[in-house]
Formats: C-alpha cells, sequence, structure tokens
C-alpha cells in the first residue's frame, strides 16, 4: 500500500504570476492499494464533486505517467483524505496532480526523479506556480523555458504565520483568467517586474517588512477583484492590522497575509470584517509553511 500527502499552495503570491508559490501545511492524502478493480473511497471535509470513476484527476494523471513508459496499470482502491477545499485559489487539483504522480511512479519503480516529475506536472497543469511548492515544500520560484522548467526554493522556514481567508464562494479558474485581459500595458509590466525581483529579495534575505510593496499586483489582482466582493478592502485591512503583506491565492477566491507572530488573529478578523461589509462570509486558517513538499510512504501489511 502507497500513501502520499501533498500540501496545499498558494500561487502568484502577489505578482508572481504564474511562476510563484508557497505550499502551507494543510494536506490532501490519497492512498493507493491493489484491488480487482478501479474503486474510489472518500473522506475528510471536502469530498463534494470528485468522479469516482477513471475521469478522476488524480488516476488520469497516474494514467499519463504510466502511458509515457509503457506501463499497465493494475486497478487499484484509492482513498483520497480531502482536507484541502476545491475550488478556492488553494491548489486542490495541483494535490491530485502531484499525489498521481508519485504514486504512479512508485508503482513503476521509480523511473522519473522529482525533478522529472515537476516537468511532468508542468505539462500537466500548464504552468508551474502551485505543483513546483507542492512537490519541493517552502517558496518557490519557477521559470518555464523552452526546454522545461527551472526551479528555485527561496524559503523553507520563513518567520512568519500565513493567515488564509476563505470566502464562502467558489471560483474556477477557468472563470478567473477569462476575464484577464490578453495584453498588458508596459507601465503595468515594468510594476510587476520590480515587486517581483523585491519578493525574492524580501524572501531570501528574510526581509519581511518589504512585503507590503513585493505583494502589489497590476496584471491579475485588480481584474479578479470584481469577482470578490471587498477583496482590496480586506487587502488594505490586513496590512492595517499588521500584516507583512497580502496577496489574492491563486485565481482567488482566498486571501492570504504573512503576518508576524502574535498579530494573525487581528488580520484576520479585520480581512474577514471586511468581506462581511461586502456581504460575504468566510473562513480563516493560520498556517506555517510546509518545508518539504509531498511525501510517500510505503507500507506492508502486517
Amino acid at each position: 500500500m502507497l500513501q502520499v500527502k501533498v500540501p496545499a499552495t498558494s500561487a502568484n503570491l502577489g505578482p508572481g504570476f504564474d511562476c510563484m508559490g508557497l505550499a502551507v501545511r494543510l494536506y490532501n492524502t490519497f492512498t493507493a492499494e491493489a484491488n480487482d478493480r478501479l474503486e474510489f473511497h472518500l473522506k475528510g471535509t471536502y469530498c463534494d464533486h470528485i468522479p469516482l470513476d477513471s475521469n478522476n484527476l488524480f488516476w488520469k494523471t497516474a494514467c499519463i505517467l504510466w502511458k509515457k513508459i509503457g506501463y499497465t496499470p493494475k486497478p487499484l482502491k484509492i482513498t483520497i483524505q480531502g482536507d484541502v477545499p476545491p475550488a478556492r485559489g488553494l491548489g486542490s487539483s495541483s494535490t491530485a496532480v502531484v499525489g498521481g504522480l508519485l504514486i504512479a511512479n512508485a508503482l513503476a519503480n521509480y523511473p522519473f526523479n522529482r525533478f522529472e516529475l515537476l516537468r511532468l506536472a508542468t505539462e500537466i497543469e500548464g504552468h508551474p506556480d502551485n505543483v513546483s511548492p507542492a512537490l519541493y515544500g517552502g517558496i518557490t520560484l519557477t521559470v518555464m523555458t523552452d526546454t522545461g522548467v527551472v526551479p528555485r526554493i527561496l524559503s523553507k522556514n520563513p518567520s512568519f504565520k500565513v493567515v488564509v481567508v476563505i470566502p464562502d464562494i467558489l471560483i474556477e479558474t477557468e472563470k478567473a483568467r477569462s476575464i484577464l485581459p490578453a495584453f498588458v500595458p508596459r507601465n503595468d509590466a515594468v510594476f510587476n517586474s520590480s515587486r517581483v525581483g523585491l519578493l525574492v529579495d524580501a524572501f531570501i534575505r528574510e526581509d519581511y517588512p518589504l512585503l507590503s510593496i513585493a505583494t502589489q499586483d497590476r496584471i491579475h489582482q485588480n481584474q479578479r477583484a470584481s469577482l470578490i466582493p471587498g477583496m482590496p478592502e480586506a487587502l488594505d485591512s490586513a496590512l492595517q492590522a499588521g500584516a507583512y503583506g497580502a496577496a489574492l491565492s491563486g485565481s482567488g477566491p482566498t486571501l492570504i497575509a504573512f503576518c508576524p507572530e502574535g498579530v494573525g488573529q487581528d488580520v484576520a478578523e479585520n480581512m474577514q470584517k471586511a468581506l462581511a461589509e461586502n456581504h460575504l462570509e468566510s473562513t480563516c486558517l493560520t498556517l506555517d509553511i510546509d518545508p518539504e513538499g509531498a511525501v510517500i510512504y510505503e507500507q506492508t501489511n502486517g
């Protein structure tokens, strides 16, 4: 029996559109064991709308790896412990992709190393912002090239908490992408590229007060704010309550804030209040960065 635990992730971190992300200590867990037919069992908080057949993303991803090496898959009993909310900008689909690749790789006797799995995951997802931290942990910058990807781990154990505020709405990634303009004005491109540089520097040097500037963005957050009532006010309120910086998580609707020790509760309350004033209820979590990324375990019966 194989089990893989994959962390939730937050992508973009403000200006790092499609290339930056981080992993947090919130997980989906996938267990696979030999069976006489393909069978799925769902556990945990978030089990709705997960396909229980060959259309399941975990299984489809595993089959992509197996097809590449000519491996004939055997039927499995797959148990999914779903604790990462889907369609909220916390990398739920990436946990299925990464989990599927790691278990498929193990069943095929490990033909790929982790970097090769990242390349394959990026091909499947289309961008590495979630799958890179899901695989490697920490805070990552991953650059796509003509021949693959260049992953960099900027920090494994930063000394801040991540406050995660999850509005009670769903936003599909496709919808959140469809509202973005096809072209970015030069001034906005310069604005974002300078913030990405500052963001990388802030994480490497642990100069976290710079995050108030470094998490600013002009190419996707303002556009997506139309889908999340109260989002600009919530991000501003996080800074006013003492957060180092705040941003939209992935394509949303989740918002994140980077907080010094001791201010997380105030930050969360301020952000939730700003959303509530715009008639949007939410839940919140205060999480640490996951430094390891996805972990796979092999277990034997008896």
